[in-house]
């Protein structure tokens, strides 16, 4: 009996055991650390999987390309049976059937090609094209995901200011209903407590709707279940104020850019697009060949090696002028991206220098934004104590709550506002995971 005792016993402690032990494995699955959003993009992300389709299509199409230059050789089999007739004195005269059996390695090797030389780097130009592409979309999914993100833990905790208001509210509320049933305040006063508890509470139900839209739009973007529960982890971006880059330093923050890379490696293909174009002029130049055997029926003994070898040249003389139109095109694209890159060497440095004014002025906003509060702060302090001690109604608590309500408010606002400013400057730099080097120690 004591035996089974001890075993039931121990039963009981390993089920509590799994139990503690599933609870916190849940916990640590539901609770999202923007380290785990980062890597939830590039697996989940529907945007991010679909660039990195179109990478593998631009590999494969280089590779189409440059089957052109490869030889190709075919295995070809054919048995036929023919009947002829022939025309002797105007009479037709029908041959007896014949059998012919051929089979044979045909070869095409291609020996020059400028054109498709040319055409093949191309396409292999317009696969990196599409990698910096799809480097460019990752960035843009963590910009927007980091700021969802954050979005997010500002809505969670705007629940908390809520949740204050509606309790100094509600103090308010039972301060002056002991008042009024001690006769020192009138019908007015209670009314307007009342009030002020009623407004909390409506913008507190009002921010459950908040939150749940902001989970909604970060669940989509990791592609989560949208019914499944979801919590942060939190993360406080470090308080400083960004460094003056120096010309040549944004120069180097440029050439980080995938956008800026992107177009540079634009530019090298439409480069090669347009030599393409020209090279058709020069022709081709290829060796061809089959061999084999030929019998009346296949295996029947009898075959004869049969085989002929040469060389193709073929250079256009008319075209109908598609040529120069190829050309014409090529070059008009060309132009037009290099207009693009000289539009973004002047468009990234403003990008980074207004992303370091802005980071700057947030962080000094978070500043002003928290003296606001501890002014709030006392005010109702004094609101309370004038109030308390009858020197003056309710008015001027409930004031003093409402600034107190947006001081809190701002300052959250702030916070989040600098942690956008934070997550923008890192994607003007080139990189928006640089925003995890950020975190406040």
């Amino acid at each position: 009996m004591a035996f089974a005792e001890i075993m039931n016993v121990l039963s009981r402690a390993v089920f509590v055991l799994s139990a503690v032990v599933s609870t916190l494995g849940v916990s640590a699955q539901q609770a999202l650390t923007l380290e785990g959003v980062f890597a939830e993009v590039e697996r989940a992300n529907p945007n991010v999987l679909i660039g990195r389709e179109a990478v593998a299509q631009a590999i494969a199409a280089a590779e189409q390309q440059r089957a052109g230059l490869l030889p190709r050789i075919s295995l070809d089999a054919q048995q036929r049976r023919t009947q002829s007739v022939q025309i002797s004195d105007g009479t037709p005269v029908e041959q007896s059937p014949v059998n012919r059996f051929d089979g044979k390695l045909t070869g095409n090797v291609p020996l020059l090609n400028p054109a498709q030389i040319a055409t093949y780097r191309a396409a292999r130009t317009s696969a990196a094209v599409a990698e910096l592409d799809q480097q460019q979309v990752v960035q843009t999914v963590l910009a927007a995901v980091a700021e969802a993100y954050f979005g997010h833990m500002r809505n969670l905790q705007r629940i908390d200011v809520l949740d204050a208001n509606i309790r100094r509210a509600q103090e308010l509320l039972d301060m002056v209903q002991l008042q009024f049933k001690a006769g020192t305040v009138t019908q007015i006063d209670l009314t307007r407590a009342e009030a002020q508890l009623t407004i909390a509470q409506q913008a507190r139900l009002q921010q459950d709707t908040a939150v749940y839209q902001s989970e909604l739009q970060l669940k989509r973007l990791l592609d989560i279940d949208l019914s499944a529960p979801l919590t942060l982890a939190g993360f406080e971006v470090v308080r400083v104020a960004p460094d003056v880059f120096a010309s040549d330093a944004e120069r180097q923050l440029m050439e980080r850019r995938p956008d800026y890379q992107r177009a540079l490696k634009a530019a090298e293909q439409n480069r090669e697009l347009v030599r393409a174009a020209g090279r058709q002029r020069w022709g081709a130049l290829s060796a061809m060949g089959e061999y084999g055997y030929a019998t009346s029926r296949a295996f029947d003994g009898n075959e004869k090696n049969a085989w002929f070898g040469g060389v193709s040249l073929s250079v256009p003389l008319f075209d109908g002028m598609r040529i120069g139109a190829d050309q014409r095109v090529a070059l008009a694209q060309q132009r037009a991206q290099e207009l693009r890159v000289r539009a973004l060497e002047s468009q990234i440095p403003a990008e980074i220098r207004l992303a370091v004014q802005d980071a700057r002025s947030r962080n000094a906003q978070i500043t002003i934004a928290e003296r606001n509060l501890a002014l709030a702060e006392e005010q109702l302090r004094l609101a309370k104590i004038r109030f308390e001690g009858g020197a003056v109604d309710n008015r001027e608590v409930i004031e003093a709550q409402n600034s107190l309500a947006v001081a809190s408010d701002n300052l959250l606002e702030a916070v989040y506002q600098y942690n956008l400013s934070r997550v923008e400057l890192a994607r003007a730099r080139g990189d928006v995971r640089s925003i995890l080097a950020e975190r406040a120690r």
